[in-house]
């Protein structure tokens, strides 16, 4: 997998990509949107791809667009920019998503880190959405984000200042998994998405499906359409199989049907 502003491989089961914009501190730029969007398509269609993590640098996760190139483009232009990019991706992606954040993750690179299901940061990881300082608000999914996350008082504070968090307030205020050190940062990631690809696939599908739902339900649809899935999975073999295996005392041998 060859490109110019990423970097992507894939390492025991997991999908890793790492921004590559030194120049630019990882800055969304077209071209870079671009090849995430075809890295991250290319994971999904992969069989052997059970996680996918994306990474930037020690210095910048991604400190947002390239406002060089977004300054004369006009409503027309950025209507629908983002829905069907790496960010619609990300959304529908029926794989588990990590993102591993050290330094600047702004604007739209926090809005990347935050579509993404789970995020491990370093000390040094910095979350913030500073659009208005500029004109403008979050056009991929930051305010919606932001708010289910840490609620409406905080994201308006994060919103109406552009003032950022580091990873200990990101970390309280549960917008982060967890925090280390940066040298420990892409092997916490990758040990976190090895432990997730040692999973039933269907079973951890089913599970993202239905937490990602209770973000957009009722309680009480929220809990039918657990049901409904959770019974889904009695028809699976994976199921047939763990259970079995638990019974037997031995390690479960995992189809994916």
């Amino acid at each position: 997998m060859t490109y110019d502003m990423i970097i992507a491989g894939i390492e025991d089961h997991t999908g890793i990509i790492e921004l590559n914009r030194p120049e630019a501190l990882n800055a969304l730029n077209d071209r870079l949107l671009d090849e995430l969007a075809d890295a991250v398509k290319l994971f999904l269609q992969n069989n052997e791809v059970r996680c996918i993590i994306i990474t930037g640098s020690e210095k910048a996760f991604c400190a947002g667009a390239d406002l060089k190139e977004m300054v004369s483009r006009e409503s027309r232009d950025m209507l629908d920019r983002f829905t069907f990019s790496i960010f619609g991706l990300l959304r529908q992606s029926p794989k588990p998503t990590i993102a591993a954040v050290s330094g600047y993750c702004f604007a739209g690179g926090c809005e990347l880190a935050l579509a993404c299901d789970m995020i491990v940061a370093s000390e040094t990881a910095m979350f913030g959405q500073p659009e208005i300082n500029v004109g403008i608000i979050p056009g991929a999914g930051g305010t919606q984000r932001w708010t289910r996350i840490v609620g409406k008082a905080r994201a308006m504070e994060i919103m109406l200042t552009g003032a950022p968090i580091d990873a200990r307030k990101a970390l309280e205020w549960g917008i982060i998994n967890r925090v280390v050190p940066f040298e420990d940062l892409l092997n916490e990631a990758k040990q976190l998405a090895a432990t997730i690809a040692t999973k039933p696939s269907l079973a951890a599908r089913m599970a993202k499906d239905a937490v990602l739902k209770a973000q957009e339900m009722t309680l009480e649809s929220g809990l039918d359409y657990e049901n409904r899935l959770f019974a889904m999975l009695f028809g699976t073999e994976d199921q047939k199989e763990g259970m079995r295996a638990f019974i037997e005392k031995r390690k479960p041998q995992w189809k994916g049907r």
